[in-house]
């Protein structure tokens, strides 16, 4: 994989897929390092001022009217780490720290975080030796920065703390920076707070959601094409001339093209075309490109989103042109917040409406023909009853996760820190909703495919690339068998991207980021 510049104007979604899923290296260019030299040089300029100065000679947050002396301002950056890091329960996914990781370093390099070139470097260097600081899931309010997250990170450049070694295994900080040939960092005056006050945290869990939430929700298209033609449903919903020209909302235009496409030739649409054994199909199979499509506009939303923040310099105080060191509030979460509040309301619903296409190829009643709950001998074999079970409790789990983080606040800081964003909590519930809405997904087209299989007409060139494709992993129907593995399979394919590569082997689907480079389309 080519390594990846850090240009902070230039650093895009891919690059930041590339970094935290695939280890791209990261590399910094002259021009970056020669910016932070300048930028530098108004906060030692300042630092030597009898005026104190926000985060170059005072203390921090509701302590920030006290003047350090110079004798105590590398203790107090090392005081400021030491006691940020003080996050609790589980620790967070690798791929988080190190897009985290990646994101800080990039407002690092913009200069504006007044930080010396050797911290940058530095930085990079853990990144790029494999070295994962362990976050824990606890200790960010999404406001003042990531403050915990991104404090354990500080903590393993000054050599402190634990990681997560290039081989996966917990070692202390300083045997590991030493292992990797890696000089631990003495922090200066501004630097706690320009690795601390970021929203990295938030926006790194945003961007992957974003990649993941394309997958998704093109996936979400195909299993919903594969639950119309299980079901005897009609095509002539999707058809073009009912989107664009009467309700031109982009994302539904899309999906019912992607669905349309997917059930393009299909002898099992076509063998009931001239039946009138339903008027109008259910809302669940008629309306699915209109809630993808919301989503798909939800999805857009968040990417403007993501993409201002890629372009900004979030630090409290930052460094403008004029070398003055300003203080700001632009470490307030909010805008994220939203965002990933609004991306998890929406995945909810891409998943409910997907259960209940599931249902419905469960109930003998709504199924149009096929065998109760797709059993084999039904009475005898349960087929995919409890399979549909489990998806109803995570679809009722991912509605829970649905209740927005973003608009509670709990005052910190003796109220000096009196209104925060909890981004970094909606961001970690939308992780969870994502894994939830794959496996939602996994049992939609698990049963789809199954049902599609029982039918005897067979299925459009899309519907049975993807019965294939899951064929090649699982067994088809037949008498009642252990599945868990196989669903798990099933949403490992969906995860992995195999079942938009399988459709998109045979036809074209339209995306609105590409699923394959992340870039936006």
């Amino acid at each position: 994989m080519s390594p990846i510049e850090l240009d902070p104007d230039q650093l895009s979604l891919a690059d930041v897929v590339a970094v935290a899923r695939h280890h791209a290296e990261v590399i910094i260019p002259e021009e970056s390092l020669q910016r932070v030299a300048q930028y530098r040089a108004s906060v030692e300029q300042l630092a030597e001022a009898q005026r104190p100065v926000y985060g170059v000679s005072t203390g921090f947050g509701a302590l920030a009217q006290r003047h350090i002396p110079h004798a105590l301002r590398a203790q107090l950056q090392k005081s400021l780490i030491r006691s940020h890091a003080a996050g609790m329960g589980e620790p967070v996914e690798s791929e988080v720290v190190r897009a985290m990781m990646l994101l800080r370093a990039r407002t690092l390099a913009t200069g504006r975080t007044g930080v010396r070139a050797e911290v940058l470097t530095t930085y990079v260097e853990i990144l790029n030796a494999g070295l994962i600081p362990v976050v824990y899931e606890y200790g960010s309010l999404g406001c003042s920065g990531d403050l915990a997250p991104l404090a354990a990170c500080a903590l393993v450049l000054m050599g402190e703390g634990e990681v997560l070694d290039a081989e996966g295994r917990p070692a202390p900080a300083g045997e590991a920076l030493a292992a990797a040939g890696i000089t631990p960092v003495e922090l200066a005056e501004k630097e706690g707070l320009a690795l601390t006050n970021g929203t990295d945290g938030m926006l790194g869990m945003l961007l992957l959601a974003l990649a993941d939430l394309e997958n998704l929700l093109t996936t979400a298209d195909l299993s919903a094409a594969m639950s119309v033609e299980a079901l005897h449903g009609t095509d002539q919903v999707f058809l073009p001339e009912l989107f664009e020209p009467l309700r031109p909302h982009p994302g539904q235009t899309l999906s019912a093209s992607n669905m349309l496409t997917s059930l393009r030739d299909s002898p099992i649409v076509a063998s009931h075309k001239d039946s009138d054994h339903l008027v109008q199909d259910a809302y669940s199979l008629r309306c699915a490109p209109q809630v993808n499509g919301a989503a798909r506009d939800a999805l857009e939303y968040a990417h403007q989103v993501s993409s201002r923040e890629l372009r900004a310099a979030i630090d409290n105080p930052v460094v403008l042109e004029s070398g003055l060191v300003s203080s700001n509030g632009n470490f307030h979460g909010a805008p994220l917040a939203h965002a990933l509040d609004f991306l998890a309301i929406v995945a909810a619903d891409v998943a409910s409406i997907a259960e209940r296409r599931t249902d419905r190829m469960m109930d003998v009643s709504r199924s149009q023909g096929l065998p109760p709950f797709l059993a084999d001998d039904a009475g005898v074999d349960s087929g995919l009853m409890i399979a549909h079970y489990t998806q109803a409790a995570m679809v009722s789990e991912a509605k829970r996760l649905a209740t927005p983080a973003s608009v509670d606040s709990i005052p910190s800081s003796a109220m000096q820190e009196d209104h925060v964003s909890m981004g970094w909590g909606a961001a970690r519930k939308l992780r969870r909703t994502l894994k939830n809405l794959t496996a939602v997904l996994g049992v939609e087209l698990y049963s789809a495919a199954r049902a599609i299989e029982l039918r005897s007409e067979g299925g459009s060139p899309v519907t049975s690339a993807l019965v294939d494709k899951l064929r090649s992993r699982v067994p088809g129907p037949g008498p009642d068998r252990y599945l868990s593995p196989e669903l798990a399979q099933a949403a490992e394919l969906i995860r992995e991207g195999a079942v938009v590569a399988a459709a998109g082997s045979v036809a074209d689907l339209g995306h609105t980021i590409d699923p394959y480079t992340a870039e936006w389309s």
